[in-house]
């Protein structure tokens, strides 16, 4: 009778370790979800910050991809990250261009998957940003504040990033 109960306890562990270790999905919140509609409001003002986000965008692409979800992803910029979309670097220290250059292989590689961006055209105009130096796949809209709500209207998620 001790040794059944000791060999339970040892089972019980064992699987209780095996799943800790098991590999981690969403398959609870994507059940039932054929396309994932996402749009990033990206507002920061850090290169090293936005470098860091793009790649987790990217990651997450990829996530949905791999768990059988149609990404239709929109990333939206305004404030300051206009700013890191361009390629005038003038505004920016030396140490900061290995942070741009991340941004801008980050933008060409989701332009590559199809991920739709956009700037903010108020935040371009109030930091000086010229749409004809935008980075390749970057398309100037009015104002990000009205296509944020249409976006949202039309089902999107919003998911800041300050």
């Amino acid at each position: 009778m001790k040794m059944l109960a000791v060999l339970s306890l040892i089972l019980a562990l064992s699987v209780a370790s095996l799943s800790a270790h098991a590999e981690p999905t969403d398959a609870r919140a994507l059940e039932g979800v054929d396309q994932g509609r996402v749009v990033f409001d990206l507002n920061n003002n850090d290169p090293e910050l936005l470098a860091l986000y793009l790649m987790v965008i990217r990651e997450t692409f990829e996530d949905l991809t791999e768990q059988g979800v149609e990404p239709d992803m929109i990333l939206a910029f305004r404030g300051q990250a206009v700013t890191m979309l361009s390629e005038d670097r003038e505004r920016f220290e030396l140490t900061e261009f290995d942070h741009l250059d991340a941004i801008e292989a980050h933008i060409a590689a989701l332009k590559e998957k199809g991920v739709r961006m956009e700037s903010c055209s108020v935040a371009t105009r109030l930091f000086g940003v010229d749409h004809g130096e935008l980075l390749p796949g970057i398309e100037p809209v009015r104002n990000t504040f009205v296509s944020l709500t249409g976006y949202q209207a039309q089902g999107y998620a919003v998911i800041p990033i300050y």
